[in-house]
């Protein structure tokens, strides 16, 4: 066997039936909602990890777009996942190839725990080294697939940890009229993420944007806030 194939074997000693059903249902799999036919092993985070750890220096790029472009949710994880370790330990050659294959292969990114696990750490971190490239996520945010367009905003988290929140707070805009609310939802989050670091930043924006806002992304934004600074924003 080669390396995918005894991971897949390591993967399945976790699976666990009743769990399925639980993702499923948490992962919105029915007709007509986002993970519409995802298939899922009921497998923990923690444990994908584990096995991720184990498999990420001796798998093979082609292994890893193999798992990618698995029908199973958690073995398209494990490949993105593996893609977040080789791309810290890489060297900057490594890195960069890892990024485009990154974005040569988002299809498999289907769902916001794949996307969230793994943009930042890998495109975020990209950008970091290269802002010239930036322009990629005014791609991503631009395009029509929900997946991408979460990617541009989530990726900036990267940005934010460095206390740079310039793109963070224009594709944020570009999102506020999105009709998704994972979108709302990504948005806020990060707006919040900006808020712990410069509050003031957050409170310019969200007064500036009020009448756009989505009532989710403006409670997710405000959740650190305390009552009084809540109640004012709510009731703006």
């Amino acid at each position: 066997m080669n390396t995918k194939e005894f991971l897949i074997k390591e993967l399945r000693k976790y699976r666990n039936t009743q769990k399925e059903e639980v993702f499923k249902s948490f992962f919105k799999t029915g007709k007509g909602e986002y993970g519409e036919g995802d298939i899922f092993w009921g497998i923990t985070v923690p444990d994908i990890r584990n096995v991720a750890k184990k498999y990420y220096i001796p798998i093979t790029i082609n292994e890893i777009k193999e798992l990618i472009n698995s029908e199973i949710h958690e073995i398209r994880l494990t490949g993105y996942l593996i893609l977040t370790y080789k791309y810290e330990k890489g060297s900057t050659e490594e890195k960069e190839n890892i990024a485009n294959f990154y974005l040569d292969n988002l299809k498999g990114a289907n769902n916001w725990d794949i996307v969230d696990l793994s943009c930042y750490k890998i495109l975020g971190s990209y950008l970091i080294d290269n802002p010239q490239k930036r322009y990629i996520l005014y791609k991503l945010v631009n395009s029509s697939n929900l997946w991408e367009q979460r990617i541009s905003i989530v990726s900036t988290f990267a940005f934010i940890r460095s206390n740079d929140f310039v793109d963070t707070l224009n594709i944020s805009k570009i999102l506020l009229k999105h009709k998704h609310d994972l979108i709302h939802k990504a948005v806020g989050w990060m707006l919040r993420e900006v808020g712990k670091r410069d509050i003031n930043i957050l409170k310019k924006f969200l007064k500036e944007n009020i009448k756009e806002i989505p009532r989710t992304t403006l409670r997710y934004a405000i959740e650190k806030m305390d009552e009084r600074e809540r109640k004012y924003f709510l009731s703006l």
